[in-house]
Protein backbone atom coordinates (compact mmCIF):
# COMPACT_ATOMS: atom_id res chain seq x y z
CA UNK A 1 0.00 0.00 0.00
CA UNK A 2 1.16 3.31 -0.77
CA UNK A 3 1.37 5.36 2.38
CA UNK A 4 2.10 9.36 1.90
CA UNK A 5 2.33 11.79 4.89
CA UNK A 6 -0.50 14.15 4.83
CA UNK A 7 -0.45 16.78 2.95
CA UNK A 8 -4.13 18.71 3.16
CA UNK A 9 -2.46 21.79 1.79
CA UNK A 10 -3.54 21.91 -2.14
CA UNK A 11 -1.74 25.50 -2.42
CA UNK A 12 1.47 24.66 -0.81
CA UNK A 13 3.80 26.37 0.86
CA UNK A 14 7.45 26.23 0.69
CA UNK A 15 10.39 28.06 -0.04
CA UNK A 16 10.61 29.72 -3.98
CA UNK A 17 12.49 28.25 -5.85
CA UNK A 18 13.49 29.79 -8.83
CA UNK A 19 15.27 27.97 -10.80
CA UNK A 20 11.60 26.56 -12.12
CA UNK A 21 9.95 27.85 -14.64
CA UNK A 22 6.44 27.15 -13.73
CA UNK A 23 4.63 30.20 -11.47
CA UNK A 24 3.87 29.78 -8.69
CA UNK A 25 0.18 28.72 -8.04
CA UNK A 26 -0.44 31.83 -5.68
CA UNK A 27 1.39 34.74 -7.42
CA UNK A 28 0.38 36.55 -3.48
CA UNK A 29 3.17 34.35 -2.04
CA UNK A 30 6.27 33.77 -3.31
CA UNK A 31 6.79 31.08 -1.00
CA UNK A 32 4.02 28.70 -2.49
CA UNK A 33 4.94 26.04 -4.82
CA UNK A 34 3.25 24.74 -7.90
CA UNK A 35 3.20 21.05 -8.25
CA UNK A 36 6.07 20.63 -10.29
CA UNK A 37 8.41 22.73 -8.10
CA UNK A 38 6.99 20.67 -5.03
CA UNK A 39 7.69 17.62 -6.68
CA UNK A 40 11.02 18.59 -7.36
CA UNK A 41 12.07 19.91 -3.85
CA UNK A 42 10.77 16.96 -2.41
CA UNK A 43 13.22 15.06 -4.24
CA UNK A 44 15.81 17.39 -3.42
CA UNK A 45 15.46 18.75 0.09
CA UNK A 46 13.78 17.19 3.36
CA UNK A 47 10.59 18.60 3.69
CA UNK A 48 9.58 20.33 7.46
CA UNK A 49 6.32 19.05 9.21
CA UNK A 50 4.23 19.38 12.27
CA UNK A 51 2.01 16.22 13.38
CA UNK A 52 -0.18 16.50 16.03
CA UNK A 53 -2.22 14.06 18.29
CA UNK A 54 -5.36 15.42 19.34
CA UNK A 55 -6.44 14.67 23.29
CA UNK A 56 -9.09 15.12 25.58
CA UNK A 57 -8.36 15.61 29.31
CA UNK A 58 -9.81 15.52 32.71
CA UNK A 59 -9.55 18.84 35.12
CA UNK A 60 -6.51 17.47 36.36
CA UNK A 61 -4.82 17.27 33.22
CA UNK A 62 -4.93 13.05 32.49
CA UNK A 63 -5.73 12.08 29.13
CA UNK A 64 -9.01 10.87 28.67
CA UNK A 65 -9.33 10.23 25.08
CA UNK A 66 -7.02 10.45 22.00
CA UNK A 67 -8.43 11.60 18.79
CA UNK A 68 -7.40 9.39 15.24
CA UNK A 69 -8.59 10.79 12.14
CA UNK A 70 -9.89 8.16 9.55
CA UNK A 71 -9.19 8.86 5.71
CA UNK A 72 -10.25 8.11 2.38
CA UNK A 73 -6.70 7.38 0.07
CA UNK A 74 -7.01 8.29 -3.46
CA UNK A 75 -6.79 4.88 -4.37
CA UNK A 76 -9.98 4.17 -2.17
CA UNK A 77 -8.40 2.50 0.75
CA UNK A 78 -9.49 3.68 4.57
CA UNK A 79 -6.64 4.57 6.46
CA UNK A 80 -6.54 5.90 10.02
CA UNK A 81 -3.70 8.99 10.54
CA UNK A 82 -3.46 11.78 12.87
CA UNK A 83 -3.34 15.88 11.79
CA UNK A 84 0.06 16.70 10.11
CA UNK A 85 1.28 19.36 7.58
CA UNK A 86 3.91 21.26 5.89
CA UNK A 87 5.63 24.38 7.45
CA UNK A 88 4.92 27.24 5.37
CA UNK A 89 8.11 29.65 4.42
CA UNK A 90 7.76 32.14 6.74
CA UNK A 91 5.21 30.57 9.53
CA UNK A 92 6.21 29.81 12.94
CA UNK A 93 5.85 26.08 13.82
CA UNK A 94 3.40 27.24 16.35
CA UNK A 95 1.37 28.95 13.74
CA UNK A 96 1.29 25.76 11.25
CA UNK A 97 0.64 23.24 14.66
CA UNK A 98 -2.68 25.66 14.93
CA UNK A 99 -3.20 26.27 11.35
CA UNK A 100 -3.33 22.24 10.70
CA UNK A 101 -5.17 21.66 13.61
CA UNK A 102 -8.06 24.01 12.14
CA UNK A 103 -7.90 22.46 8.61
CA UNK A 104 -8.48 19.08 9.96
CA UNK A 105 -10.58 19.13 13.05
CA UNK A 106 -12.59 22.57 11.98
CA UNK A 107 -12.31 26.09 13.75
CA UNK A 108 -14.65 24.85 16.49
CA UNK A 109 -11.65 22.35 18.19
CA UNK A 110 -10.31 25.12 20.60
CA UNK A 111 -6.27 23.39 20.93
CA UNK A 112 -4.58 24.31 23.77
CA UNK A 113 -1.16 25.33 22.54
CA UNK A 114 1.40 26.67 24.99
CA UNK A 115 3.43 30.10 24.03
CA UNK A 116 6.49 27.43 22.96
CA UNK A 117 5.35 24.16 21.75
CA UNK A 118 7.57 21.67 22.44
CA UNK A 119 7.21 18.29 20.46
CA UNK A 120 7.20 14.78 22.79
CA UNK A 121 9.33 13.78 19.36
CA UNK A 122 11.00 14.21 15.84
CA UNK A 123 9.83 11.77 13.31
CA UNK A 124 11.86 11.18 10.11
CA UNK A 125 9.39 9.70 6.99
CA UNK A 126 11.94 8.51 4.06
CA UNK A 127 10.94 6.91 1.01
CA UNK A 128 13.50 4.05 1.44
CA UNK A 129 11.71 1.60 3.61
CA UNK A 130 13.40 -0.06 6.95
CA UNK A 131 15.27 3.24 7.69
CA UNK A 132 13.07 4.40 9.94
CA UNK A 133 9.56 2.95 11.71
CA UNK A 134 8.23 6.30 9.14
CA UNK A 135 7.76 5.80 5.93
CA UNK A 136 6.50 8.17 3.29
CA UNK A 137 7.13 7.44 -0.19
CA UNK A 138 7.42 10.74 -1.89
CA UNK A 139 9.93 12.33 0.36
CA UNK A 140 12.26 12.71 3.25
CA UNK A 141 10.08 14.69 5.79
CA UNK A 142 11.38 15.68 8.89
CA UNK A 143 8.10 15.66 11.77
CA UNK A 144 7.79 17.54 14.87
CA UNK A 145 5.19 15.75 17.05
CA UNK A 146 2.93 16.87 19.39
CA UNK A 147 0.33 16.57 22.18
CA UNK A 148 -2.71 19.22 21.91
CA UNK A 149 -5.32 19.04 23.95
CA UNK A 150 -8.68 20.59 22.37
CA UNK A 151 -11.78 21.41 23.99
CA UNK A 152 -14.14 22.01 21.48
CA UNK A 153 -16.03 20.50 18.75
CA UNK A 154 -13.87 18.43 16.31
CA UNK A 155 -15.53 18.28 12.64
CA UNK A 156 -13.22 16.65 10.63
CA UNK A 157 -12.28 18.66 7.29
CA UNK A 158 -9.62 17.92 4.20
CA UNK A 159 -9.95 14.72 3.13
CA UNK A 160 -10.35 13.74 6.56
CA UNK A 161 -13.63 11.43 6.87
CA UNK A 162 -14.29 11.57 10.94
CA UNK A 163 -11.99 12.26 14.24
CA UNK A 164 -12.50 8.98 16.50
CA UNK A 165 -12.01 9.21 20.30
CA UNK A 166 -10.27 5.93 21.77
CA UNK A 167 -8.60 5.75 24.71
CA UNK A 168 -5.16 5.80 25.63
CA UNK A 169 -5.57 2.17 26.12
CA UNK A 170 -7.70 1.31 22.38
CA UNK A 171 -5.08 3.90 20.93
CA UNK A 172 -1.83 2.12 21.39
CA UNK A 173 -3.49 -0.98 20.27
CA UNK A 174 -2.21 -3.51 17.76
CA UNK A 175 -5.49 -3.08 15.67
CA UNK A 176 -5.29 0.95 15.91
CA UNK A 177 -1.98 0.56 15.10
CA UNK A 178 -2.60 -1.78 11.63
CA UNK A 179 -4.85 0.70 10.41
CA UNK A 180 -2.46 3.49 10.76
CA UNK A 181 -0.10 4.95 7.78
CA UNK A 182 3.26 5.54 7.43
CA UNK A 183 4.13 4.40 10.69
CA UNK A 184 1.74 6.51 12.61
CA UNK A 185 0.60 4.01 15.05
CA UNK A 186 4.59 4.11 16.34
CA UNK A 187 4.44 7.33 16.91
CA UNK A 188 0.79 7.70 19.35
CA UNK A 189 2.49 4.93 21.02
CA UNK A 190 5.53 7.17 21.58
CA UNK A 191 3.14 10.29 22.51
CA UNK A 192 1.84 8.03 24.80
CA UNK A 193 4.89 6.95 26.25
CA UNK A 194 5.72 10.12 27.06
CA UNK A 195 2.97 10.83 28.77
CA UNK A 196 3.41 7.48 31.03
CA UNK A 197 0.24 6.51 29.75
CA UNK A 198 2.07 2.62 28.33
CA UNK A 199 2.05 0.40 30.96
Amino acid sequence: MAVRTPDPDPEGGDDDLSQFNEPPSDASNPGWLGEFELAEARRRLPMLYVEAIPVRTEGSGLVTAVGILLRSTPMGEMTRTIVSGRVRFGETVRDALFRHIENDLGPMAFPLLPPQPLPFTVAEYFPMPGVSPYHDERQHAVSLAFVVPVTGTCEPRQDALEVTWFSPEEAASDAVSAEMEGGRGTLVRTALASLGLLR
